[in-house]
């Protein structure tokens, strides 16, 4: 019987669909601009600061690194920094985040080795396929819930870990044979667990820069000669049955591969926040738009599907009051709060998540009158959806209610290109001139066509300098 990771690299060294391929600049685009945005933050700096240290041949380019660094911590510090504001896109229903590991990691050896524009598309494009498989291969659809996420363990680093390897190695030029190798190595790095998710903590931050890293260090481990086992995944001391045991889906990791892939499962976030509280936002953008002020809510319920009220609605009083802006984005009452005032971006933006309006009394005392429950009936569509609904009681007695089955930036209701283009330059305001950041924007929606993408992140090495 062929193992997976061989079906796998013959999957990850072959043709992709140009359907799938179409796909693939907007989503570098989307990671690069959430990248920029996120190098001001004070724990990029203390990443970029200890990839500094480590000393490496200047290969690749990290995003506010000021300098260059080795393919493998340039992916380190860019995954962190895709990673860092929640705002990058999430597969449903494995419920990860493919791209936050699988762009940095293409990027910087992409950058290193001076590979045409189409051969980039190709490697993020296997890489996210690979990430979701693995994923897929963790999620219990009786249960309707990922094992992983249920084991405390962070499937979005594991499996990045994984997809990231498959992509380095299609860039360093290996074959199905290498590829599988580069995976069976990277088995044995991925790891990460959330509890950051719940009691806080900004290590969450890290995981899907140390799953590039590792899938760089993995591919590069695998053209010098190392090898993985070939059952690295279904193996009895396996991936599977260590982070899944008896509860791992084998078929769900091959099943149709190569015929059916799963891009179109990979969610956009129109929000900076986690991706439970989207629909959320959307029934009080709507209930806003319809005319109800904050002023005019007695109470308020948002009902969501039972197994996410654990990351947004408990312990309910610490989410009513959130200590940071990080906090707020895994916070259901604080987001409802954020859509029923008015925010930025896209609705409600990153200028919506800061320390100071997380402990803004206001905000704070509508909270406070902002409930969460679960809602078995909305088990139907979950996780394929993230579905909510939101019950206001005003304080004239009468009842408001807007539910929201389908998230914004799915394929039932996706992101134009304009969309997309208004979260990019609102995540590179202020941090580049416009001039540059146009300037990147139409390199990569270009992409399919550049003969190299060595300088394509030149002017971000330090994008606080806004270069001209």
């Amino acid at each position: 019987m062929t193992s997976i990771l061989s079906q796998l690299g013959a999957l990850a060294s072959g043709p992709v669909p140009d359907a799938v391929r179409a796909g693939i600049p907007s989503r570098i685009i989307d990671i690069v601009g959430i990248a920029v945005r996120a190098s001001s933050l004070d724990t990029s700096r203390a990443i970029v600061g200890f990839a500094a240290d480590q000393g490496s041949a200047p290969q690749a380019t990290p995003i506010g690194g000021g300098q260059t660094m080795s393919a493998a911590e340039a992916a380190f510090v860019n995954g962190v920094l895709a990673h860092s504001l929640d705002y990058d896109d999430t597969h449903l229903p494995s419920i990860l985040h493919p791209s936050a590991s699988v762009v940095p990691a293409s990027l910087a050896v992409a950058e290193w080795k001076g590979v045409p524009g189409a051969t980039l598309i190709d490697a993020v494009a296997v890489g996210l396929e690979v990430t979701v498989r693995l994923g897929m291969g963790g999620y219990d659809h009786r249960a309707r819930q990922s094992v992983y996420f249920e084991r405390g363990q962070h499937a979005t680093s594991i499996c990045g870990a994984v997809g990231s390897a498959a992509a380095a190695a299609r860039l360093l030029g290996a074959d199905a044979g290498g590829i599988a190798h580069a995976m069976g190595i990277a088995c044995s790095m991925g790891s990460g667990i959330i509890e950051a998710n719940r009691a806080g903590g900004t290590v969450k931050r890290l995981h899907c820069g140390w799953a590039a890293r590792a899938g760089v260090t993995a591919a590069q481990l695998a053209a010098r000669g190392i090898t993985g086992p070939p059952t690295a995944v279904e193996g009895r001391f396996g991936l599977f049955q260590a982070f899944l045991g008896d509860q791992a889906d084998f078929e769900a990791v091959t099943a149709d591969l190569g015929d059916r892939w799963e891009a179109d499962n990979i969610f956009y976030k129109p929000y900076p926040a986690n991706h439970f509280t989207h629909t959320g936002i959307d029934a009080a953008i709507a209930m806003r738009s319809r005319g109800l002020c904050p002023d005019d809510i007695a109470t308020a319920t948002l009902e969501v599907a039972p197994p996410t009220v654990r990351t947004i609605g408990e312990p309910i009083e610490a989410k009513r009051k959130p200590e940071s802006g990080y906090h707020a984005q895994f916070s259901g009452p604080y987001t409802v709060a954020a859509g029923l005032i008015g925010g930025n971006g896209l609705g409600v933006g990153l200028a919506d998540f800061t320390d100071e309006l997380a402990c803004d009394p206001t905000r704070r005392e509508l909270m406070a009158r902002i409930d969460v429950v679960g809602d078995p009936r909305l088990m139907a569509i979950y996780p394929c959806q993230l579905p909510a609904r939101l019950t206001v009681t005003t304080a004239s007695g009468h009842t408001v209610v807007e539910e929201r089955l389908a998230n914004r930036g799915g394929p039932d209701q996706p992101l134009s290109d304009g969309e997309l283009a208004t979260k990019f330059a609102d995540n590179t305001a202020g941090l580049v001139a416009d001039s540059v950041a146009s300037r990147i924007y139409d390199f990569l929606s270009g992409l399919a066509a550049a003969p190299s993408v060595t300088g394509l992140l030149a002017p971000l090495v330090d994008p606080i300098g806004k270069q001209p």
